[in-house]
């Protein structure tokens, strides 16, 4: 169905070479490939910024590689990333700069936006956010009672709530003992009722988190929290339980928070990006101001990396350009992330949110019809409970989805076996993908079991994987603030190359403002302040339903 009266993108000479090229590597099984190449996981794997990426399996050879790099850089990947890390506005529809990257430069690193300098702005900020958590930390900052601060409930939703939640939950280890983050993001009263179950006003601190104050969800949960805490203490007493990360002074204020504990980010931070700035102070709050200047760094080291490295042996790029060639060429509209870590158990949502919001677009910058699949469906949980519920779909199932395995070396506990296990678990999974087992293999493990000759050729079937599936494994020795900043700038440029190579604007959300503007319109109509306006007959009858159930 037409999106535009504009007429859809050609494609360029380098697409259709590609084209041709995918009609022969779809014919290629991955094990033959391994069998031809002993050198294909030396030749085709690579280290950048603590982390090691193995792509060896996926349908590629160095002629695929070039034509993929010959199309990136056809699409302008190199010009558009120097643009982004200088603050050029490549945030077109919203004419704003795209500098996530500017939070996490070294101090001493000046950057110029616009002519003018926003180092000392960022440096000012990441100071009062030092200096607060500290505070808290020491337990010289008291609640209303004079007791210490033993719970931190973050109020956001999206990256404002995504970003602190994930990041705390993969840093676990390192939060400091006796603090206790919460984080609620949804509408629902339910998780309202059970994220402040058992929690003391006394001794609990909120943040809230909207850089405008009036984001509707943060808001009404703010307000929730706000009347929660007033059943207790004064009104005297919200600027010991309440803080903000916001621009709006104004309505800060009369919230009941002190000013001076408002800490701000900008424009050119968007809100899935914006884990590196005041976002993350619950972050900081939880791990202290050294660590979380480690997890900056960590993420600065990948930005080094993206930024100089050729493309053909750049970790983002190359992330990239797999997930591209799966994408285009092997009809692969879903990607999986396999964290191995309970820890990163939050970070496949979080990246649905990083890929989805980002690439899910079906218009140019310049507003003209894709002609081509974009982003794919980010899907996943921890290993090994995946392999226990839809990794069957991945081996035999019919769809093709290339998998991400994400692991460690070394753990933060002392479970020397279960490591083992969990990382035998891991690398036979993509190897499983990979190898699959043949009819031959699989009548000979049936055999080997005495079968009878009618019952294995009736079990043979079922019993054959096809493989030829692939995968990319990332390593890291292991999971520190450091490690967690390179993986989390890893897919940041993955996704940015992504939104390249299929020439959309990566840094824009206009699709979550629609239900947004009716959800207000059907919102009045429920609650009885407004007549109802016209709707089609669903939904006419749902509202109906509901009002007559209140």
């Amino acid at each position: 169905m037409s999106q535009s009266n504009n007429p859809a993108t050609t494609l360029p000479p380098e697409f259709l070479l590609l084209q041709q090229h995918a009609a022969l590597a779809t014919t290629w099984h991955l094990r033959t490939l391994f069998e031809e190449d002993p050198q294909r996981f030396d030749k085709y794997s690579l280290d950048a910024a603590g982390l090691f990426l193995d792509f060896s399996k996926n349908h590629l050879n160095d002629s695929t590689l070039s034509l993929l790099v010959q199309f990136a850089q056809k699409r302008g990947v190199e010009t558009l990333r120097d643009a982004m890390f200088s603050g050029a506005h490549i945030n077109v529809t919203e004419d704003r700069a795209v500098l996530h990257t500017a939070l996490r430069l070294p101090p001493d690193t000046q950057m110029q936006l616009d002519g003018h300098s926003i180092t000392d702005d960022i440096q000012a900020v990441l100071a009062r956010m030092e200096d607060f958590a500290r505070r808290v930390r020491s337990g010289s900052w008291k609640g209303f009672r004079g007791e210490q601060i033993t719970d931190i409930v973050n109020i956001g939703i999206g990256g404002s709530d995504l970003g602190p939640a994930m990041t705390c939950t993969a840093l676990r280890p390192y939060v400091q003992e006796g603090l206790h983050l919460h984080f609620l993001s949804n509408v629902d009263g339910h998780d309202f009722d059970a994220k402040l179950a058992g929690l003391q006003p006394q001794t609990t601190l909120f943040i809230i988190a909207s850089k405008t104050f009036t984001t509707q969800e943060t808001m009404l949960n703010a307000q929730a929290a706000r009347n929660w805490f007033l059943q207790h203490g004064h009104e005297k007493d919200l600027a010991q339980h309440f803080v903000a990360v916001s621009t709006n002074a104004e309505a800060v204020s009369k919230f009941g928070i002190d000013t001076a504990n408002m800490f701000p980010f900008w424009d050119w931070v968007g809100g899935r990006y914006s884990i590196w700035s005041a976002i993350g102070l619950p972050l900081m709050l939880a791990i202290g101001s050294d660590l979380f200047r480690a997890f900056l760094a960590g993420a600065h080291a990948m930005d080094q990396h993206f930024q100089t490295a050729p493309l053909e042996r750049n970790m983002p790029v190359l992330l990239a350009l797999t997930g591209f060639w799966y994408r285009e060429f092997f009809g692969s509209s879903s990607q999986m992330i396999a964290p191995y870590h309970q820890d990163l158990a939050l970070f496949p949502a979080y990246l649905q949110q990083l890929e989805m919001e980002s690439n899910g677009k079906s218009v140019t910058r310049d507003g003209k019809p894709i002609a081509t699949p974009t982003a794919p469906v980010i899907w996943g949980s921890v290993g090994t409970n995946g392999q226990h519920a839809y990794f069957q779909l991945l081996h035999q199932g019919t769809d093709v989805i290339a998998v991400d395995f994400i692991a460690t070396l070394k753990p933060l506990h002392s479970h020397k076996l279960h490591h083992k296990v969990l990382l035998a678990n891991c690398f036979a999974q993509s190897e499983a993908l990979m190898r699959g087992k043949n009819i031959a293999e699989a009548e000979s493990e049936l055999q080997a079991q005495h079968m009878p000759a009618e019952k294995i050729q009736a079990l043979l079937p079922h019993r054959v994987f096809l493989g030829n599936r692939a995968s990319n494994t990332l390593l890291m020795e292991q999971l520190s603030p450091a490690t967690l900043g390179a993986l989390l700038a890893l897919y940041e440029h993955k996704t940015f190359v992504q939104g390249a190579l299929w020439n959309v604007n990566s840094f824009d959300q206009w699709g979550v403002e629609l239900g947004k503007v009716l959800a207000g319109r059907i919102l009045a109509e429920l609650d009885g302040s407004a007549a109802e306006t016209a709707h089609d007959a669903s939904t006419s009858g749902l509202i109906a339903r509901a009002r007559a159930a209140h």
